[in-house]
This record gives structure tokens, C-alpha cells and sequence, in this order.
């Protein structure tokens, strides 16, 4: 597949995927345990937007479910979708590795480690904090042992990134293992089934209030990744390159872990550990748009965002009235791709060889 170029066929396809984002948004909306039309949903969201435009609906229980229930769910996909895709693509330029992931600097397994802590033994073993709020504190507290192991006489290599995020990774994992295996098995719906069910990914516990962090964090992120596009090029081309063009590399990966790993912590902390989106949405938009970041980022900010509102659909409906986790999802898609884009790479490195 050839990459999208010039400024005229980028912007069309930017607008394209805005125009599909708005489309599975409000479809979404529509559908769940109990489908509502359209026509109906539309209205709602139209008057709560426009109320002195559009009229309310008159059934106040269907837009209760429209409104309070549905909408913020919806609304947070696009945001956790964003968020992990940019992740993906920075990191992946970051330590120049094409398997790089949100969760490759161990900050998912301290974020859940942290929301474990409150599932199933309660807020006051951190101090009183929300789920959510564990969960951030756990990523954060990651990222700075993570920037303290990978330093090595004041710099910062991807080898000790990827390493001290690894052995990190695997002892948040151990920890939150523990914590479960150990946590009583009582009651209607014991504490350790709650925790496995948050931990492979859902948005049902989406609220308005749920929906502010997340979005000023993808905010303020996404604006840093875009104004340091340039040099996460130039950092593709090797560290010598990078440095000759004026790149400061030590400081721009200390910048982009803590941004990386601050966005990651926040949409963890929401959504539980969502796998394979910040894997393959990279990948996916690379084959359209090329590796330049300046127009990565935002195309695969898009793409992660209709990717996510559309997992979330699937695993609401797929089973109605029951729900599937988000990583289950996502790995039923993400997997196949993932296998056929390797073999599509081995067959180009054949073709290369003669």
C-alpha cells in the first residue's frame, strides 16, 4: 500500500476518519442491552448541545440511558483509544522497536497493581484514594523507578528502558497476582473477580466526572508528542543522526517517558489494561500515512479513537446481555493482524534479498 502524500490527500483523509469517528459515536450511542433509534439518540445529544434548538425527548427514562449512561461511555472510548495509540507511536520511534507498546515500560502493571490494591482490599490501604486514583498514583510511582533504573552515568538508553520497564512489568504483576490469589472468595461477586474483570479492560464504569483527567492529559500529551514530531523523526534515523541535527536524545526521551507514561496512567486508570490498541493502531496508520510523525500522530490518534469506540461496541452487543472485556476484543482482532502484517514484512525483507 502506497502512503497517503501530499498536504491535499492528508487533510481528506484526517476529515474522513473525524466524519467515521462522529458516525460510530453516535451509532454507538444507539446501541447496547436495549437498542434506541437513531432519530431518538440524536435528539438527545442535539438538546443537551443546542437546547434552544432541538426539543427534549418526551421519554425521560430512554434519555436517561441516552445521556447519563451511554454517552459518557461512548465519549471515553475515543479518549482511551487516542490516548494508547499515541503512546504506541512514540514509544515505538522512542527505543526504536516496532513491538513497543504502552504497557513495554511496565506503567500498566503498576497502574493495576495500584487499582488491585483498592478492588479487593480497599481504599484505605492507599490512603483513601479512588480506584482511579490508585491506579495513576501506581503508573506514576512506575515511571519515576523506571527513569531511576534506566540511568546510567545522567543518560538514559532504550536497552535500560526496555529492560528496567521489563523486570518492573513482571514484579507489579507478581504483586497484583498475589493480591488476588490471596483475597477471599466470598460474597456474590468476590473482590478477585472484580479486579480480573477491570484488568482486561472495560468503560462501564464511565461518568461525566469520569472523562475530565483523561481528556486534559490527551490534551496537554498529544500537544507535547506534536511539537517534538520533528525530532522523534530524527531520533528514527539513529542517535548520531539525531544528534547531529541538533536533537538534545537524553532529554527528549526523559520528556517522552514522562508524557508517555503520564498518558498511559491516566486511560489505565479508566479503562483497565486495554491490550494490542497502542501495538497495531501504529502499524496500521504507518502503512497509509509513512513513518513522518507530524502526520502519524494525529492520523493515528483517529484511527485509535473510532478502533476503540468500535471494541466497545462489539463487546457490549456481541453476547447482550452480557459483556465481554475490552482486551478480548481487541486481541480476536488485534492477533490476526499483527501475524499477517509479520508476514507481509518477512515476505518484503525476502523480496529484498533477491
Amino acid at each position: 500500500m502506497r502512503p497517503v502524500r501530499g498536504s491535499r490527500g492528508f487533510g481528506l483523509l484526517l476529515l474522513a476518519l473525524t466524519a467515521a469517528l462522529l458516525v460510530v459515536v453516535l451509532v454507538a450511542i444507539s446501541l447496547g442491552a436495549v437498542d434506541v433509534p437513531i432519530a431518538d439518540t440524536a435528539r438527545v445529544v442535539g438538546h443537551h448541545l443546542f437546547p434552544g434548538w432541538v426539543g427534549p425527548l418526551r421519554s425521560p427514562a430512554r434519555e436517561q440511558i441516552i445521556w447519563n449512561l451511554r454517552v459518557p461511555r461512548v465519549l471515553l472510548g475515543p479518549l482511551v483509544g487516542a490516548g494508547l495509540a499515541l503512546v504506541g507511536a512514540v514509544l515505538q520511534a522512542l527505543v526504536r522497536n516496532q513491538l513497543a507498546d504502552p504497557y513495554l515500560l511496565g506503567v500498566s502493571s503498576g497502574a493495576s497493581f495500584g487499582a488491585v490494591l483498592v478492588l479487593v482490599l480497599g481504599s484505605g490501604t492507599i490512603g483513601g484514594l479512588s480506584l482511579s486514583g490508585a491506579a495513576f498514583l501506581g503508573g506514576v510511582t512506575t515511571t519515576f523507578l523506571v527513569y531511576l533504573l534506566a540511568q546510567r552515568r545522567g543518560r538514559v538508553t532504550p536497552s535500560r528502558l526496555i529492560l528496567a520497564g521489563v523486570a518492573l512489568g513482571y514484579l507489579f504483576t507478581a504483586g497484583y497476582g498475589y493480591v488476588i490469589y490471596t483475597s477471599p472468595n466470598e460474597g456474590e461477586q468476590p473482590a478477585s473477580t472484580r479486579a480480573l474483570v477491570w484488568l482486561l479492560g472495560s468503560l462501564g464504569s464511565a461518568t461525566w466526572s469520569t472523562l475530565i483527567i483523561p481528556a486534559l492529559v490527551l490534551l496537554v500529551c498529544g500537544a507535547v508528542f506534536q511539537l517534538r514530531a520533528g525530532a522523534l523523526n530524527a531520533l528514527l534515523a539513529g542517535e548520531e543522526t539525531a544528534l547531529s541535527l541538533g536533537v538534545n536524545v537524553n532529554r527528549l526521551r526523559v520528556e517522552m517517558l514522562v508524557f508517555t507514561s503520564l498518558l498511559t496512567g491516566a486511560m489505565v486508570a479508566v479503562s483497565g489494561a486495554v491490550a494490542f490498541v497502542g501495538l497495531v493502531i501504529p502499524h496500521m496508520v504507518r502503512m497509509v500515512v509513512g513513518t513522518d510523525h507530524r502526520r502519524l500522530l494525529p492520523a493515528a490518534a483517529l484511527t485509535g479513537a473510532v478502533f476503540m469506540v468500535l471494541v466497545d461496541l462489539g463487546a457490549r452487543t456481541v453476547e447482550r446481555p452480557n459483556e465481554l472485556p475490552l482486551s478480548i476484543v481487541t486481541a480476536i482482532v488485534g492477533a490476526p493482524f499483527f501475524v499477517w502484517l509479520l508476514r507481509r514484512q518477512g515476505r518484503a525483507h525476502e523480496e529484498a534479498l533477491g
